[in-house]
C-alpha cells in the first residue's frame, strides 16, 4: 500500500517514529545480534496495542560504512523487523541529517492529507563516535527540539562518546551492556502511550528499566 493511500484509507492521527541505527563494525557479534533480538521484540510488542497498530510509524536509518534508508514510514501493524549487519565506520551526522529531511517529508504528507499527528521521536542508538562532520547535525536538531518539532533520543552503548550525544541532544541514556530487548519493551511502551492520547497533550513516560540518564 502506499503512503498517499495509507494515509487515505486511515484518517487516524500519526505518530512517527524514527530509527538511526548504528550498525558500525564495532557493533559486530553480540552486540548486533542483541539489536536485531530487540527490533524483533519491538514488531511484537508494538503489533499487540490496537491503537498503536494504526497510529504509530517506523522507519529506519542505519550508519556502517554508509547510510541507508532501511525502512521508509510504515504504520506499525505493517512494520517487519529487518535483520541488520555491521560494517564500516560510522557516519553519524549524514545520518541525522537525513533521517531529518525524511521526518519533515512525511510531515509534509501530513498535512497534504489533513492527518493530525502527534510530535515525532527520533531514537539514535550508537556505541561509538561520528567519523563524518557533526556539528551541523546537531544544529538541525537543536533547531527542531527547540521549535518542538520532535523529541530526539540518544542511547549510549559500550563505549559511544556521551560528551559529543550530549551536544546533540539533552536526552542521553546509558544502556546496561547490550539489554536491547528491554530498551525496545520500554520504546513501545511509550509509542503506545503517546498514540493512545490526543496530539499535543503532553504524556507521562514509563519508567526506563534498560538504563540510566547522562
Amino acid at each position: 500500500m502506499s503512503l498517499d493511500v495509507e494515509l487515505a484509507s486511515n484518517p487516524d492521527p500519526r505518530c512517527a517514529c524514527l530509527l538511526l541505527l548504528d550498525t558500525s563494525q564495532s557493533m559486530a557479534g553480540a552486540p548486533i545480534q542483541a539489536l536485531n533480538a530487540g527490533l524483533q521484540t519491538f514488531q511484537t510488542d508494538i503489533q499487540e496495542d490496537g491503537l498503536a497498530r494504526q497510529r504509530v510509524e517506523i522507519a529506519i536509518v542505519t550508519f556502517g560504512g554508509v547510510v541507508t534508508q532501511v525502512q521508509g514510514f510504515t504504520t506499525a501493524q505493517n512494520f517487519v523487523a529487518p535483520t541488520l549487519t555491521a560494517n564500516g565506520g560510522t557516519p553519524m551526522g549524514q545520518a541525522i541529517a537525513e533521517g531529518l529531511q525524511m521526518l519533515k517529508s512525511r510531515k509534509r504528507e501530513y498535512k497534504e492529507h489533513g492527518v493530525p499527528y502527534y510530535q515525532p521521536w527520533v531514537f539514535m542508538i550508537t556505541d561509538g563516535a561520528p567519523t563524518d562532520e557533526w556539528k551541523h547535525a546537531a544544529d538541525l536538531v537543536h533547531a527542531e527540539t527547540a521549535s518542538k518539532g520532535l523529541s530526539f533520543f540518544a542511547v549510549a552503548v559500550d563505549n559511544a562518546d556521551v560528551n559529543i550525544l550530549k551536544q546533540i541532544t539533552e536526552r542521553v541514556l546509558k544502556l546496561d551492556g547490550i539489554s536491547f530487548r528491554e530498551l525496545f519493551l520500554w520504546l513501545s511502551a511509550s509509542q503506545k502511550r503517546v498514540s493512545g492520547s490526543k496530539p499535543g497533550d503532553q504524556t507521562a513516560l514509563p519508567a526506563t528499566t534498560f538504563g540510566s540518564p547522562v
